[in-house]
């Protein structure tokens, strides 16, 4: 699956359009659960749909960034971003009168690049967590999946669950400050 993975990437950044429909086969369940679960119901069913389509026209726009072995969690670091940004709008709309708003410009270079690199520093330290531990960090954290679901699904103690959790957090913290992007 990581071999077609890669192929798909690689043609992706060729603009195959194939590739593109492929990895949409492959990948919309998994991106459409994790807008679900951020969305925890605030979303109307077309505003999901139009957040999962964000999320591969952005890939195709940006293809030639994504890392032929991290499709996956590319994918799903674009999901997190697209249900909090529909969140956000879908909040705006009602809060405030369209009238008066006005655009705002927080778009900033450095802060951009120091969260790109500190996302790439983050998914190299996750990489090297052992099994399960990292399959419970990715479910909950990545995946928006409850303790309870996670224990049920992995057949183990909803504590255990929740221990794992602490202490793959605290591995996590210390390997960020022993690379310099945490206190």
């Amino acid at each position: 699956m990581q071999d077609d993975n890669k192929k798909l990437v690689r043609r992706l950044k060729k603009k195959d359009e194939q590739a593109l429909e492929q990895i949409m086969k492959r990948f919309t369940p998994l991106v459409a659960a994790i807008i679900y679960n951020i969305a925890k119901g605030s979303l109307s069913p077309e505003d999901m749909e139009e957040a999962v389509t964000d999320v591969f026209v952005t890939l195709w726009q940006n293809a030639e960034k994504v890392q032929e072995n991290k499709l996956k969690a590319y994918l799903c670091c674009i999901a997190k971003t697209r249900a909090y940004n529909k969140l956000d709008t879908v909040k705006s709309v009602v809060m405030m009168d369209i009238d008066e708003a006005e655009p705002e410009d927080d778009f900033s270079l450095s802060g951009a690049v120091e969260q790109n690199d500190i996302n790439q520093c983050l998914l190299e330290i996750i990489d090297t967590i052992p099994e399960p531990d990292r399959e419970i960090l990715l479910r909950h954290y990545f995946y928006y999946q409850r303790i309870s679901d996670i224990a049920k699904q992995l057949n183990i103690n909803p504590e255990t669950v929740k221990g794992k959790l602490f202490r793959t957090r605290k591995k996590i913290k210390t390997q960020l400050i022993e690379r310099g992007y945490a206190k």
